[in-house]
């Protein structure tokens, strides 16, 4: 039996490489597209050489030509942390209106399904606790942060419009904060900054005073999370995140507590827009795919760290 061909956007980067590794392992051919703006070819590095794995270096904000059959693409193609989208705000509107438009395009004209990689910025600084996928979000379009979390809600938008109008099978994945190995050390998000710091001696800088709260998934829960939700039937968005809620300055303290630092936290000023509360409601994935989060932070933070340590013996 042919081997089915899954398209990945934004697969030499973190969460995407994993993907490719996943659809690799369920027996799938997968054509991955990047165009390195924030990927890195060493996260795929160990895939070239697979006859079933196609790199193409592409910005998929232009048309996107792949020849033969797809039969599904999922559309992962995004600066992903504050420090990148605040760095390439016009970049990461893009990807996500006109990459999202026409990584569309190409699922329509192959008749392939699409999946949207989404986020919980979508529902802003909110005002439910915790976040289900009925929330509308409380969102600032003008604000720095903007820039991230209206491309998401517009990748959405037109996600849903291709499926009632076009008749795409469509699936909309809402990504609450994730970590593991591939994450880069300067990506600016909690966990690698924290990591990084405390790895170096340095003091571990917490925004405000630390009583903003996030949940951490493990990426192989993550993934495990979204192929579940590809395969499945739900044509509307659904969270995949760990319900598991800490404080920033708990994270923090774990973080020195593993790495057997001597770093000391020092608090600085609360960005602005910066999300106060964030946890998933995971009803709906429960019920729907069978899914929850399996791995504890404890045993995902050690081969993080392990991983991160590796990354600084190499630099």
């Amino acid at each position: 039996m042919q081997k089915k061909t899954a398209v990945v956007t934004g697969g030499a980067g973190f969460l995407g490489s994993h993907l490719c590794d996943k659809l690799l392992s369920e027996n799938l051919k997968v054509i991955c597209i990047d165009n390195l703006l924030t990927g890195n070819l060493d996260n795929i590095d160990h895939l070239f050489g697979n006859e079933d794995f196609k790199f193409i270096k592409h910005d998929v904000t232009n048309f996107m030509h792949v020849p033969g059959d797809v039969d599904y693409v999922l559309h992962f193609a995004s600066p992903a942390s504050p420090i990148d989208y605040l760095k390439l705000p016009i970049q990461t509107l893009k990807v996500g209106s006109l990459g999202t438009h026409k990584a569309l395009g190409l699922a329509k004209d192959k008749n392939a399904r699409f999946l949207l990689a989404s986020t919980s910025e979508t529902y802003g600084d909110p005002t439910i606790h915790p976040q289900p996928e009925s929330y509308w979000g409380n969102v600032n379009p003008i604000g720095p942060r903007g820039v991230y979390d209206e491309a998401k809600r517009f990748a959405e938008a037109i996600t849903m419009a291709y499926q009632r109008y076009h008749g795409i099978e469509t699936r909309i994945v809402r990504i609450f904060n994730t970590y593991g190995p591939r994450m880069r050390l300067n990506d600016g998000r909690a966990l690698p900054a924290f990591v990084s710091q405390a790895l170096n001696g340095e003091n571990i800088t917490v925004f405000g005073d630390g009583s903003q709260t996030r949940s951490f998934c493990y990426v192989s829960d993550l993934i495990d999370g979204i192929f579940r939700l590809l395969l499945s039937d739900e044509k509307e968005p659904v969270n995949i995140g760990n319900p598991t809620e800490i404080t920033i300055k708990q994270f923090a303290e774990e973080v020195i507590r593993l790495t057997n630092s001597s770093s000391k936290i020092i608090y600085t000023e609360l960005p602005e827009d910066d999300p106060k509360v964030r946890q998933p409601d995971i009803t709906k994935a429960k019920k729907i795919l069978g899914w929850e989060p399996k791995v504890e932070r404890s045993e995902g933070l050690k081969i993080t760290l392990d991983y991160f340590k590796k990354q600084l013996d190499k630099n």
